[in-house]
């Protein structure tokens, strides 16, 4: 039962992801508030499996939305979320390992291996930004696994030769861990929001008995409000109108004969 909701939750979101953009585009101003900032963020990050036998970081591109939900006692205080849903981790340059076909195994032997996994990350911080609008932020981030796949390279007569293993099945399907950073928001337009973050995987990301590892990936990321300003105008505009004084029928000014 659990596994299947698992299942449903991930078909969701991958037939979610490729909207997520075009909603955000057209319901951002709706979105944003005096205590509810909301936006696209997107980046590069770098990541790398802890324990695993690897050389060099393994590159990739995130995009995703967030929210910044401000307290209404101190707005300085905030809970940073959304969803990642692009975020690549993984590893390059693993020990090639047998691919129980003969043929495969030669062909791809004193290659390399580059081990790629996807995730919907979901990140529930605690955010607090200072006057001179440098903010740190931390707390738990949890993942949904997407896929996952080993990919196998060689050089065979001057050629490239790849390929892929999906190894979906060898994941485990949830990953969890504690995200930090910190960042400075601009005060350029609506406001940019540069961001370095650090997560810290604490979920062992591999199923059955062999030796644990872990997730690591470091972000650089940029956060663009969408329809900050519309939203602003908007709410000027109401209050503009409220503020209209009418003045009563006595005081109304007289036509001139």
């Amino acid at each position: 039962m659990k596994k299947g909701f698992v299942l449903l939750v991930a078909f969701f979101c991958m037939n979610q992801m490729k909207s997520q953009v075009l909603i955000s585009l057209i319901f951002g101003d709706k979105l944003n508030s005096p205590f509810l900032e909301f936006g696209l963020e997107g980046g590069i990050n770098l990541s790398d499996i802890s324990n695993l036998d690897s050389t060099g970081l393994n590159p990739g591109f995130n995009l995703g939305f967030y929210f910044d939900i401000k307290s209404k006692q101190n707005p300085a205080w905030m809970i940073n979320t959304g969803v990642i849903v692009k975020s690549p981790m993984g590893a390059r340059q693993i020990p090639v390992y047998s691919l129980e076909d003969e043929n495969l195994d030669n062909t791809f032997a004193g290659g390399t291996v580059d081990r790629e996994i996807r995730y919907f990350n979901v990140p529930i911080l605690i955010k607090y930004q200072f006057k001179n609008r440098i903010y740190l932020k931390a707390g738990p981030q949890l993942g949904l696994l997407a896929s996952a796949f080993d990919q196998f390279k060689n050089e065979i007569n001057d050629n490239d030769v790849v390929y892929k293993k999906k190894i979906r099945d060898q994941i485990r399907v949830i990953d969890a861990g504690i995200a930090f950073g910190t960042g400075y928001h601009m005060n350029v337009g609506n406001g940019l929001n540069i961001t370095i973050q650090y997560y810290y995987g604490l979920v062992p990301v591999m199923k059955g008995d062999g030796p644990n590892v872990y997730n690591r990936s470091l972000y650089l990321t940029a956060g663009i409000p969408i329809g900050k300003g519309k939203a602003a105008q908007r709410r000027a505009e109401k209050e503009a109108e409220l503020n209209k004084v009418i003045l009563p029928e006595d005081e109304m000014p007289k036509p001139k004969n």
